[in-house]
């Protein structure tokens, strides 16, 4: 294992301040027919309402508002299948730096045009998201770009976490975080608010069944590779990342794997309840509550909405044959 630093509460305090002037806090929405389905007091926190659709436009802000001199000047890049891309690019044009993001060559193209819109060159490279990985790690050290790994930067998971931040100071009564998890940024900074804020508050990540590498590495506390087949590409890794990992080992309370027909349900139910456009990984949260109605029964549950760039195609798939 590296040196990496784990980012503590004040790195998440420093990270609020930071991204303030550029980015405001997304609701914290109750919706009775979300309750009455799952059993309990669900308040849904929309980070698909930030301004590239996804939670990860907090760590990119973050991160490249501290980049030094000589880094903005290199340009850098990033691998992505879309969201942490649209994070790095948004960041990037407001800060004035050059930006490329290496995403597969089948990415949604809803992520693709916002990248493009918001100055990024794309580049698109091998059939999924750990293809685009390996050649922007390639790029990198070819030509000299900064590297934005989706993990394994301190910078990203401070930020992202002061979506966690928000939920408490708002809800101070929540039992229950549940997060999304692909990369393991969000779950990781979801951890070390909560843990700091309220040990009792039970934080617990939701992935794929159909690419559960993060989840086997966490069972295993070890970093595994596994097949990558879900249809909600914010969940889509083969591998899992070293920095979220460390921290989900010592701090995630649970781990939760739901099906594709549990992201396809609950991808429609979020939309239809909540009247807003939601992804396949940002309905992830609430398909594991409503995967285990009596684990969660009359508590306070934060459902963490990571993302809402889905595609018309997509949007399409969820109703055909309903």
């Amino acid at each position: 294992m590296s040196e990496l630093a784990v980012p503590d509460l004040a790195d998440v305090l420093a990270a609020r301040e930071r991204i303030a002037p550029y980015l405001r806090p997304t609701p914290l929405y109750r919706y009775p027919a979300l309750d009455a389905l799952a059993g309990a007091q669900l308040r849904v926190k929309h980070e698909n309402h930030q301004p590239v659709g996804a939670f990860k436009v907090r760590g990119g802000v973050n991160l490249i508002s501290q980049l030094s001199p000589d880094d903005r000047r290199r340009g850098v890049i990033a691998a992505s299948t879309g969201n942490h891309g649209q994070s790095v690019a948004f960041a990037a044009d407001l800060f004035g730096v050059r930006a490329l993001v290496c995403v597969p060559e089948q990415a949604n193209p809803v992520k693709v045009e916002s990248m493009r819109a918001l100055g990024a060159e794309v580049i698109g490279h091998g059939s999924d998201f750990d293809d685009a990985r390996e050649h922007c790690q390639q790029l990198a050290a070819r030509d000299g770009y900064r590297y934005i790994h989706s993990g394994n930067e301190p910078a990203l998971i401070a930020g992202v976490a002061t979506s966690t931040l928000e939920i408490l100071a708002e809800r101070p009564d929540t039992e229950v975080i549940v997060v999304p998890v692909g990369g393991g940024s969000g779950a990781a900074g979801a951890c070390i608010v909560a843990k700091a804020v309220r040990p009792a508050i039970e934080v617990i990540g939701v992935q794929a069944a159909a690419a559960p590498a993060a989840y086997r590495s966490w069972q295993a506390r070890a970093l595994v590779e596994d097949v990558s087949g879900t249809l909600a590409e914010g969940l889509a890794t083969r591998t899992a990342f070293e920095l979220p990992q460390r921290i989900l080992w010592r701090l995630l309370d649970d781990f939760i794997l739901v099906s594709e027909d549990e992201l396809t349900n609950a991808t429609r139910v979020m939309i239809e309840k909540t009247h807003s456009l939601t992804e396949p990984a940002g309905a992830a949260a609430l398909a594991a509550v409503l995967a285990d109605r009596d684990r969660f029964a009359g508590r306070n549950v934060a459902v963490v909405c990571s993302g809402g760039n889905i595609s018309p195609a997509q949007l399409m798939q969820l109703w055909a044959g309903r």
